[in-house]
């Protein structure tokens, strides 16, 4: 198999990336095909889909090899179950499964077809190797069981983010980032009030610490180089 297009996203690194599609719907990305792939014909219908799989590849973690047993964060990451009873990126095959929202299809961009998807949960630059529509009556299944993971995450946490710290973040970017801090990126094994913690977002470096149920937004820099606009 080869890649299809790869994502254009706000996550530029792994950190605070949420750990499920969806769970911050806020959130903002495009799907830029690769040059063979871009063709308005491959693409003909999917706008009578509202959310669309995503098939990629955990190219971060990819030829690191694998354990039969993971922790994952959902269980505090001190209880060990198998990898195939998670969705760990260090698997046999590197293969990621998202469902996102089809916010649209933009055609007059020089790459287009150019998908826009809500709820992504994506590193930026992540290589796509395929794109299936969402059918809700074979694909949702209201009555499954979702073992250790039976609800859905919660946004924890409380945001604390002055107007003139958020000013490097273009306002149509800003929700999405208190969405993804009040999901409480940190890992569950740390609980340092004194702690600052950093992260690439939108290209800028966003840093913030976090005491109770409170994350406070110390400081957003200026641009980095690897900034995806």
């Amino acid at each position: 198999m080869k890649a299809i297009a790869h994502i254009i996203s706000d996550y530029n690194e792994k950190f605070c990336i949420p750990r499920q599609s969806g769970i911050v719907p806020e959130s903002r990305a495009s799907v830029v095909f690769l040059p063979e792939y871009r063709s308005a014909e491959a693409v003909r219908g999917l706008d009578g889909f509202s959310h669309i799989w995503l098939l990629w590849e955990f190219s971060k973690t990819a030829g690191r090899g694998w354990n039969p047993t993971v922790r994952p964060p959902r269980l505090g990451g001190n209880t060990r179950v198998g990898v195939f009873a998670t969705r760990s990126p260090f698997r046999p095959n590197p293969i990621g499964l998202s469902s996102v929202r089809l916010l649209g299809i933009d055609m007059d961009r020089p790459e287009s077809p150019v998908l826009i998807v809500g709820g992504a949960d994506l590193l930026d630059g992540t290589p796509i190797y395929d794109i299936k529509p969402y059918l809700p009556a074979f694909d949702s299944h209201p009555n499954a069981v979702g073992g250790f993971a039976e609800s859905a995450p919660e946004r924890t946490l409380r945001v604390i983010a002055d107007d003139d710290v958020l000013c490097p973040i273009p306002p149509e970017k800003r929700q999405a980032l208190i969405g993804a801090l009040s999901c409480d990126p940190r890992p569950p094994y740390q609980d340092d009030p004194g702690r600052v913690y950093g992260f690439g977002f939108a290209g800028f470096e966003v840093k913030f610490r976090v005491s109770g149920d409170e994350l406070t937004v110390i400081s957003v820099s200026s641009p980095t180089a690897h900034a995806s606009q």
